[in-house]
């Protein structure tokens, strides 16, 4: 089983890679500590999707840190790896999404895979949750793994998470929303518009952490020419996401896919004002011998 990371929007945030602060003692970033999870849960190798121009700085800052613990691939997000026939607009500055960047990894991915962000902290329970699963489905699983909504909100104001509706365990729908904490209930605005509502502060919620065996590959490319279709005339803005797709194949009955909750806690910085409570999340974890005070020595 391997891991694929999203890294193609790590230091947008932050105003480029080389400025994205440490959170770990030894300048270790939160990316490191999923890959130090993923090795510690047995995955056999890890694939970073990134921007071409940020290669050099990328494997210099991390991939150089990791390369000697578990085999790792690059591949790359880039604006023109999408149907032939798909005219760009030139005010279109950002790639497609990140259903877009699963597929860009679509010749390095040999495994049944495991898909997260670069940038949040899930915990070891997220990663052997999802190496229980893939081991005892074999081959051919999808799943999402989901926390308590108030495991993953911040302090500091909105976040955009999934929230997940299920029957069992399974996936019936996954509304992307923002969710905000008011009056100490936490309200869920869809981005789509529609009418926001309340959710319970332990409704699932989903955070781009999924289990997929490579049929998702040709899946996303059938996926890509009806997207670029429905939005042909939202082109600068529309993005091809994820949850999204994997929500309209699972009510449209094309795919099957298993609900898994974790109990780990999230940690991440959607806002500047996030680093020390991460930070000091993981020195808590160090001093409880959970990870070693050094990451990679």
């Amino acid at each position: 089983m391997q891991l694929l990371i999203m890294a193609a929007g790590m230091g947008s945030r932050f105003g480029g890679l080389k400025q994205i602060e440490p959170m770990g003692p030894n300048d270790e970033f939160i990316i490191d500590y999923s890959v130090y999870d993923a090795v510690k849960a047995g995955f056999s190798k890890v694939v970073f999707i990134i921007k071409k121009e940020n290669e050099e700085v990328f494997k210099e800052t991390i991939g150089k840190r990791v390369e000697g613990h578990i085999p790792v691939d690059y591949v790359f997000q880039e604006m023109n790896d999408i149907p032939e026939w798909v005219n760009i607009p030139e005010g279109r500055v950002k790639p497609w999404g990140t259903a877009q960047a699963i597929y860009a990894a679509r010749d390095a991915i040999t495994e049944p895979f495991l898909v997260i962000n670069s940038d949040d902290f899930y915990g070891r329970d997220a990663f052997m949750t999802a190496k229980k699963y893939i081991e005892e489905t074999g081959s051919k699983n999808y799943s999402t793994i989901c926390y308590e909504a108030r495991k993953t909100m911040t302090e500091n104001g909105s976040v955009k998470r999934g929230v997940v509706e299920s029957e069992g365990d399974l996936l019936k729908s996954i509304t992307e929303s923002k969710l905000e904490l008011i009056d100490g209930s936490i309200l869920a605005s869809p981005l789509d518009g529609s009418e926001p509502f309340k959710i319970e502060d332990s409704h699932l919620v989903a955070v781009n952490l999924f289990t997929f065996d490579l049929s998702i590959f040709p899946f996303l490319k059938e996926r890509m020419d009806i997207f670029f279709k429905e939005n042909e005339n939202d082109l600068e803005n529309c993005e091809f996401l994820l949850p999204t797709e994997i929500s309209n194949a699972v009510e449209n009955k094309e795919k099957e896919v298993r609900v898994l909750r974790t109990n780990a806690k999230w940690h991440g910085v959607t806002y500047k004002e996030d680093t020390p409570i991460v930070k000091d999340a993981i020195k808590s974890l160090i001093d409880n011998n959970e990870y070693p005070n050094n990451l990679w020595k």
